[in-house]
């Protein structure tokens, strides 16, 4: 009997060690969990103190923009200032010193008060942009459409217009009014782009008119995209009005890959050449070998070609 129980208290302690196996299989080593939960609690932590250090960093930034911009004002208005006291006391130079004068205040007072108050990083941006041109070039993709861009002068309802076909050698469309092209001769998409906005306040700040010459139309979209955007760190153009070509080289771009669905870089390039020609703009981006990062190519049909194929087209007529 005494060795019956035996077996049994045996059989006992055995089940009890094995259910306490695999209770530790199940919940796993205490030690190792308390390690994991230490290390999710310190990431979690990390994680806190890097959100918090992006957005002192991104204050911080901010009002360093503000007071660079504060400053240039206060210099300006310092300025007008002197001319102004120097006007007072040198007759010979007062008309001069008093326009200076008056020009000194008015920009600084400007600039003063049109210090822009909030900044969006480039990061930002880029991160946005990103999600559209992936959303883009799959409609594009899944409606079979070519590769080629071609960017279109637009109308008072668009100033640029995207147009993307469906085969390379497809008629371009002279007034698009759909996003859907389905007429044979230039079916494709007609988007508007996204240099649309950046031309239009481009252009808002001009200081003197638009230019209607390649060079000069270049150096001026240059300026707007290192200069007022700073969208790019360096851009470099070349130009070959006879041949019809403009091709920039662009350097550190905050947009990232210039090669991508109709990016701002390059979507603000070929709209301005548009624009500013008036004539329909085929774009080509590739990347670049030496200083420059991607060379953006704008062609378009020079002014002898159009003429003499109009002169061709009457004499049919």
């Amino acid at each position: 009997m005494s060795e019956s129980n035996a077996a049994y208290d045996s059989d006992d302690d055995s089940t009890a060690t094995d259910d306490q196996g695999q209770k530790r299989d199940r919940d796993g080593d205490p030690d190792q969990n308390r390690n994991r939960k230490q290390e999710l609690v310190r990431l979690t932590a990390e994680n806190e103190l890097l959100a918090e250090e992006n957005d002192r960093l991104r204050s911080e930034y901010a009002r360093a923009r503000r007071s660079q911009y504060r400053t240039s004002a206060t210099a300006l208005v310092g300025l007008g200032i002197l001319a102004l006291v120097g006007g007072l006391l040198f007759a010979d130079v007062r008309e001069t010193l008093f326009v200076l004068a008056a020009i000194g205040l008015f920009v600084g007072v400007v600039t003063y008060y049109l210090t822009p108050t909030q900044f969006v990083s480039a990061d930002v941006g880029e991160r946005v942009y990103t999600n559209l041109a992936a959303n883009e070039a799959a409609i594009a993709g899944e409606l079979g459409l070519h590769d080629e861009r071609h960017y279109l002068p637009g109308d008072q309802r668009r100033q640029g217009i995207l147009y993307v076909p469906q085969h390379p050698d497809a008629q371009l469309p002279t007034d698009p009014t759909t996003t859907f092209l389905t007429a044979r001769e230039d079916r494709g998409l007609a988007l508007e782009t996204t240099g649309n906005a950046l031309f239009e306040e481009f252009e808002r700040t001009l200081t003197a008119e638009l230019a209607t010459t390649p060079s000069t139309l270049a150096s001026q979209a240059v300026d707007g995209l290192v200069e007022q955007f700073e969208l790019a760190r360096s851009v470099e153009p070349d130009i070959d009005a006879e041949a019809g070509r403009a091709t920039f080289a662009v350097g550190e771009s905050a947009f990232g890959p210039v090669d991508r669905f109709d990016h701002p870089i390059a979507s603000f390039l070929a709209v301005t050449v548009a624009i500013g020609l008036d004539r329909p703009v085929s774009l080509e981006v590739v990347p670049a070998e030496g200083g420059a990062d991607w060379l953006v190519t704008c062609r378009w049909e020079p002014a002898a070609v159009s003429e003499q194929s109009a002169e061709s087209g009457g004499d049919e007529d």
